[in-house]
């Protein structure tokens, strides 16, 4: 009897349940953009750390320049008050020249622009005297210390995550070092005796892998890092052996191939011998197949490996066929690097967003969609046809696939050409032109799909 095919949502959910991020570490500044923090940052030092001048100008006491153009107030220049230096204190009746971002003296209480003097602005020597030609009050132009952030403010909250502005405000605050979730690691397991190694002669029956390639490329392009990449015989012995060795270095492994019901279907075998602790998964390797109502990618899987120092290690295993691992990686890989990294619960100050980068276009052209299963087509954004499909808004976003044979899953040359992918519900059997898709973007920063998430 036929399994019924899983819907994608309740695929992935099966999968997320059995996942959690990753334990969270110690992380050099440098190397934490894009992390997920693991716990609250509160200041170190205030900022700004000590009270400053907001401009180029002169360091005073308000009290001794009530002044205007008609009747300018001319103080001795006492010194010079440079960005970095520990300035002298200011006497009573006195100036001293000072640079945007310098201490502000003790004594003085504002600063009068350059601009307000008779002196003209940038480097030159150091004036004996300086005519005030405008009042200023107390404070004018001064950044008063901690009036952003004082010592031991939260300035951000665990489960944020770290975008250019958060690292800056961290430096900012004294740290050096933050708790965060770290990249996942990926080993990326390749199965397939018909694949040879790219530029290499083929022999009958073979053909070049670009599945390691691809899969290299989509972990490094979702912020993971690539452990390894390693190759497996087509035989549940051979996969478990290389699943373990996997896991020994790896926060997550990503197979390509082996998932169906093909006699020599590695993954698939060792799915079906789970609970054999005399098998070739043993007790330390626990996988599963799935049949997903999706096109490309049907046959999925799923498990874990047991690595010598007792982590449990996920497995994500894919279709072997190229277009069906980059729709598989972008529907289901990508959420499970998230779920590890901490990004599918990250906080995003100022952000509203549905966790997706989806937008939608109109068909261009029609294609034909299998009923029952969800559709992803490769497409690419084109030119409105001419004339627009009745009904069409003049400014609609136009896509048309990128391969004139639509999703077919081995159409690999053709992905380059791939600015997204085109969502097509299960229930639509045909696309017509001028039908609208959703759209799911791809990954490459290159390929930025336009208009307003939604």
């Amino acid at each position: 009897m036929t399994s019924p095919m899983l819907p994608p949502e309740e695929y992935l959910a099966r999968v997320l349940r059995t996942l959690k991020p990753l334990d969270p570490v110690e992380v050099p500044l440098a190397r934490a953009h894009g992390l997920v923090l693991a716990e609250d940052v509160r200041a170190a030092v205030p900022v700004p750390p000590w009270t400053n001048s907001a401009m180029d100008g002169y360091a005073v006491r308000a009290v001794d320049v009530a002044a205007t153009r008609r009747a300018p107030v001319t103080l001795p220049v006492s010194g010079d008050v440079p960005a970095g230096a520990a300035p002298v204190r200011l006497a009573a009746g006195t100036a001293l020249r000072i640079m945007t971002g310098a201490m502000l003296p003790e004594g003085a209480d504002a600063v009068v622009r350059v601009e307000d003097t008779d002196q003209a602005p940038g480097a030159g020597p150091l004036p004996q005297r300086v005519e005030v030609r405008a009042a200023v009050d107390p404070g004018a132009n001064v950044r008063h210390a901690g009036e952003d952030v004082t010592v031991n403010q939260v300035v951000l909250r665990a489960g944020t995550r770290l975008r250019a502005t958060a690292v800056s405000a961290i430096a900012s605050v004294g740290h050096c070092v933050v708790r965060a979730v770290p990249r996942p690691r990926v080993a990326v397991v390749i199965t397939g005796a018909e694949l040879a190694d790219a530029g290499k002669g083929l022999t009958a029956g073979t053909i070049p892998d670009s599945n390691g390639p691809l899969l290299s490329g989509l972990v490094a392009e979702h912020g993971a890092r690539l452990a390894a990449v390693l190759r497996s015989a087509d035989s549940p012995n051979a996969l478990a052996e290389t699943l373990r060795a996997a896991a020994a270095d790896a926060d997550l492994i990503v197979t390509s191939g082996g998932v169906s019901v093909g006699a020599y279907d590695p993954f698939a075998a060792l799915a079906a011998a789970r609970g054999q602790s005399a098998g070739p998964a043993g007790d330390d390797i626990e996988l599963a197949t799935a049949k997903v109502a999706m096109q490309p990618g049907k046959p999925q899987g799923y498990g874990a490996v047991r690595a010598d120092d007792g982590r449990r290690v996920p497995v994500i295993g894919l279709p072997g066929n190229p277009v069906s691992v980059l729709v598989s990686f972008t529907t289901i890989v990508a959420p499970v690097l998230a779920r590890l990294s901490g990004h599918d619960t990250a906080a995003e100050p100022h952000a509203s967003h549905d966790g997706e980068k989806r937008t939608t276009a109109r068909a261009a052209v029609g294609w034909r969609s299998p009923r029952g299963r969800r559709q992803h087509v490769p497409v690419r954004f084109v030119a409105s046809p001419d004339p627009l499909p009745a009904g069409a808004p003049p400014d609609a976003v136009w896509v048309e696939p990128s391969h004139r044979l639509g999703s077919g899953s081995h159409l690999v040359a053709s992905l380059p050409a791939a600015q997204a992918l085109a969502v097509v519900d299960a229930d639509v059997q045909a696309v017509e032109a001028g039908d609208q898709v959703r759209l799911l973007a791809l990954s490459s920063p290159a390929a930025p799909v336009p208009g307003p998430v939604r």
